[in-house]
């Protein structure tokens, strides 16, 4: 029995997961796979995969890309959800900001440095046409941390994934200004160098069953009541995200779409130069 370990956001993107884990479909083919949260987001991951705490991360593209170019021992094996990420731009509730206009000097709340709340902050900006280079950002580790940032004064706006952060709207805790999509395919499958080089063979089985799982995903019975409870949505929120969301299901991810990523990375600001784009992916399908 091959031991690996899978880390991702309990979020659900990440619902198909759950699914192959619970039904030990990863066991069947002699693969332990253990699954681990990272509720502190793709920043916390990337760290993960430097010190070996997960060998497989299901993270934000633009942040593994960013820490592959700054060192990242891994590689970006394929896409996991293709379409983009809505990003709310949110306040607290009783906040005196109004529009979005009103966010250009004010103080950002973000997981981590190199986090997605990070680099979104930085593309909202441009989107904006604000000077990055005066930005004002506050570290809150989690979704829990920036409910208390914004609550407590110490930042004043903070994006985070726009379904996950609705209830927190409909309490009347966040208020949502603006949306902002990533501009980019949203999660990819990263892998640690060291396990590519050492169980290749089991990584392909494991992406070959999670692509079998997103294929039909949209399609199990009841699955907009599943995901509504256990990720306590309202069901018209989640049945549009459902509408939304697209996963890649096998694809094989290309030089040419890291190329294009990159370029629009260094546009925004969040990467300083392009690399050979080779250097960030391993195609695991001939």
């Amino acid at each position: 029995m091959i031991n690996l370990r899978v880390g991702g956001v309990p979020e659900h993107f990440n619902y198909p997961w759950y699914l192959t884990l619970k039904n030990k479909e990863y066991t069947k083919n002699n693969i332990n796979l253990r699954w681990k949260d990272f509720p502190g987001g793709t920043g916390e991951m990337c760290n993960a995969l430097r010190n070996g705490e997960v060998d497989i991360a299901i993270v934000l593209t633009e942040g593994i890309i960013k820490d592959i170019a700054n060192g990242n021992p891994s590689k970006i094996v394929q896409t996991f959800v293709k379409s983009p990420l809505v990003w709310g731009i949110h306040v607290a509730a009783n906040s005196k900001f109004k529009t979005i206009h009103d966010l250009q000097h004010a103080t950002i709340a973000i997981s981590r440095y190199g986090s997605g709340s990070h680099l979104m902050a930085i593309v909202n900006a441009y989107n904006q046409g604000w000077d990055v280079s005066k930005l004002k950002f506050k570290v809150v580790k989690n979704l829990e941390g920036g409910i208390i940032a914004l609550q407590n004064g110490d930042a004043d706006y903070f994006m985070w994934e726009h379904f996950t952060t609705k209830p927190l709207v409909d309490k009347g805790i966040f208020r949502r200004i603006k949306d902002c999509p990533t501009p980019w395919p949203c999660f990819v499958i990263a892998v640690r160098n060291e396990v590519l080089e050492k169980n290749y063979i089991e990584v392909q089985k494991i992406l070959e069953i999670i692509n079998k799982k997103t294929k039909t995903f949209k399609n199990i019975a009841h699955i907009e009541s599943t995901l509504s409870k256990r990720y306590e949505q309202k069901l018209p929120d989640i049945k549009e995200w459902l509408k939304i969301t697209n996963w890649n299901s096998g694809k094989k991810i290309t030089k040419n779409l890291i190329t294009r990523i990159q370029n629009k990375m260094i546009f925004f600001n969040v990467i300083e130069k392009k690399k050979n784009s080779s250097d960030f992916i391993k195609n695991m399908y001939l």
